[in-house]
Parts: C-alpha cells; sequence; structure tokens
C-alpha cells in the first residue's frame, strides 16, 4: 500500500533462508494480524541468483532499495560453490558502503543465566553494546599481492581511518551511551602498536568526550578490553572500536550471550550534532541482519537457531518506530529459552521451525 514502509528481504545462502523465513513470518504477523504499514519485498539475491545468470547485486535493485526501501532485512551470505564471495562481497558492501552505514551496533546481552559460559556470572551481567566502524579500517580493501604463489610472495593490506570516520563513529557511540541508564563509554584501539592509525582514535576520541562531560570516557588496547569483558564482563555499557576489532570483540561478547545463533545486529547511519556525516536530510535505509554465517554443514537440516532473526526484526521495528515491539519480542526468546523451546545450540530440542512456531504463538496470544 501507499505509505507503507518498505523492507527489503534477502535471505541469503546456506541456513540465512531457513532462519530468514522465521523472521518474515514475524513481519507478516505484524503486517496482517497488527496492521503495523509494512510491505515486504523478496530479493532473489545470493548464491543461487549469481550461479544461474552471474547477477550479484543488480543496479536497479540497488536503484530501487536507496530510493524506496525504508530497511533491508539480510540473511547469511556465503556458499562454497562460490568459492570468492564475489556475489557476498558485492551483496554485502553494496548495501554498507553504498548507503554509508556507517556504524555496526551489536547488543550483547544475555537472555538467560545458562547460557553465559562464565564462572559465577548471571545474565544480568551480560548487557552492553558495541559501535563498530562499518565502512573504513582493515576492511576497506586496499592493499594487493606481489609475486603470488611463489616463495616471495608479497601481501598488503591498508588500514584507512578518516578523521571524518573516526569522529563520527565516536560521537554516535557517546550520543548511544547518554541515552543509557549508566553512560559509560569505552573506546578500544591498538594506538600503542599502530601508532598512526590508532593514534587518530585515541586523539579523537578525548577531544570530542570534552564534549560530553555526563558520559564517563575510558580508553583501552583492544587486547586488554578482550581480556576484560571475558574477567568482568559488568563494567562495560558501551564500546566503541575500528572495524576489524569490532568484528572480533562482538564475537567474543556473542560467546557470553549463547552463541552466534542469539547474536542480532543493525547497519545504520546515525545523524549527529557537530559531525561531518554528509547531507543530514539524507534519506536513511537500515541494515539488519542476524550475524551468525551461512553454516552450509547444518543447511536444510530444520537445526537452525532463528531467534538471533527474531531479535534481529525486533531491532528493525524499533528503528522504524516501534520501539515497543523490541522489547516484546526479547521477552518471548526469553520465555522460549526458559521453557527449552529452542533449537539444541542454546540447550533445546526443537527444530528451526518448532522455534518460529513458538515465537508466533507467544504473539498471537499476547502473552510473553
Amino acid at each position: 500500500m501507499p505509505g507503507d514502509k518498505l523492507i527489503a528481504v534477502i535471505a541469503g545462502d546456506g541456513i540465512g533462508p531457513e532462519v530468514i523465513a522465521q523472521a518474515t513470518r514475524v513481519l507478516e504477523y505484524y503486517r496482517d494480524d497488527r496492521g503495523f504499514p509494512i510491505a515486504l519485498w523478496p530479493l532473489d539475491l545470493g548464491a543461487d541468483r549469481y550461479l544461474r545468470d552471474g547477477a550479484t547485486y543488480p543496479a536497479d535493485v540497488r536503484k530501487r532499495v536507496e530510493s524506496e526501501a525504508s530497511a533491508v532485512l539480510l540473511g547469511a551470505l556465503g556458499d562454497r560453490r562460490v568459492p570468492g564471495f564475489e556475489h557476498a562481497r558485492d551483496i554485502l558492501f553494496g548495501l554498507r558502503r553504498g548507503l554509508d552505514l556507517y556504524a555496526n551496533v551489536r547488543p550483547i546481552r544475555a537472555l538467560n543465566d545458562r547460557l553465559v559460559p562464565l564462572r559465577h556470572r548471571s545474565m544480568t551481567d551480560i548487557d552492553f553494546v558495541v559501535f563498530r566502524e562499518n565502512t573504513e579500517g582493515a576492511y576497506a580493501d586496499i592493499g594487493g599481492q606481489l609475486r603470488r604463489g611463489t616463495a616471495d610472495e608479497i601481501a598488503v593490506g591498508q588500514d584507512v581511518n578518516t578523521r571524518k570516520g573516526v569522529e563520527r563513529i565516536i560521537r554516535a557511540a557517546f550520543e548511544h551511551a547518554r541515552s543509557r541508564s549508566r553512560r559509560r563509554l569505552h573506546m578500544a584501539d591498538k594506538s600503542n602498536a599502530m601508532r598512526h592509525a590508532h593514534e587518530l582514535w585515541f586523539r579523537t576520541f578525548f577531544e570530542v568526550a570534552r564534549e560530553y562531560p555526563d558520559v564517563e570516557a575510558l580508553h583501552m588496547y583492544i587486547d586488554a578490553l578482550c581480556l576484560a569483558v571475558v574477567r568482568n564482563p559488568t563494567q562495560f555499557d558501551v564500546i566503541v572500536t575500528c572495524n576489524l576489532f569490532g568484528d572480533i570483540v562482538t564475537d567474543l561478547g556473542a560467546a557470553l550471550q549463547g552463541g552466534l545463533g542469539m547474536a542480532p545486529s543493525a547497519n545504520l547511519h546515525p545523524i549527529v550534532p557537530k559531525c561531518c556525516t554528509g547531507v543530514h536530510d539524507r534519506r536513511e535505509v537500515a541494515l539488519f541482519e542476524p550475524v551468525h554465517g551461512s553454516a552450509p554443514d547444518i543447511a536444510g537440516q530444520n537445526a537452525a537457531n532463528p531467534l538471533a532473526a527474531v531479535l534481529t526484526v525486533g531491532m528493525l521495528l524499533s528503528h522504524l518506530g516501534w520501539p515497543e515491539e523490541e522489547r516484546r519480542l526479547a521477552d518471548i526468546v526469553a520465555r522460549a529459552l526458559a521453557e527449552g523451546c529452542c533449537t539444541p545450540d542454546v540447550g533445546g530440542k526443537l527444530g528451526t521451525r518448532d522455534v518460529g512456531d513458538f515465537v508466533l504463538g507467544r504473539l498471537v496470544s499476547g502473552s510473553s
């Protein structure tokens, strides 16, 4: 319908279609039963499409996503039949960089005590969020190889950090920390070893911190931070770091919340004050994805955990203006874990579809 918020859905590869199918059922409930003004736009993109006709992220699809969509829901990408990951790179980077989604936001929150692998820790100890820079750093794909395949081979990759890129992710993290009940922000870098690239992070962080006197600003080297996350996760509220380190620390965080099958994420372009983020009246299209991989070894076996995808839908709905539904879906996921209505990776015995049935049942009944 005209005026509906258009959500593009890319199921992806491997277990992606299985978990995104359950996420789509949740969105269909909100559209059909609750009357939310959303429209779903399934996109035939992924390894199957690439192997069929060579298409990765066609220009006409890109144009419509950028001009009409409000959000994209993306499943896992990666298929052994495409060893170079050409389709995955084009789709994922086409969305993240093409839409300038500079902030990868990963909530690290445990929803059941038995999922926390740390001795003498409970789910109340695991509740922080990571702001990962999403468009620069070591993943900028700048570099090359010389004398490939020989004993003298040389491989070079550049770690690209701009003042604009560093400042805007730091400001976005400060703004988020200001909205939390405990206003504490850790910035992690490796400025003691990567003197030039990460001195920019260190300097910018404390320059910006002066504008947020109500937020406790703390610096840690990334190796020390990873150690501290395991030893005492309660000290963290918001963490901001570069692309590579964010990738690492969020997977470490996922281990504390029950594994990658419990880890949702959002890719955003927050508009923050006093920062050169570009045109401030830009049309934002946000990207949401459960962060587990395509897991080809269990694809098609009805064994994949769809709860990360359900939590991701919660983040999507919150972004579109319904934050209470993010809380509601998190409560339903917590109930699924408490009752053992979940997949084996988090202590249950159900299949992917059965877990989806549980979530939908709770939504329809109005209980969590």
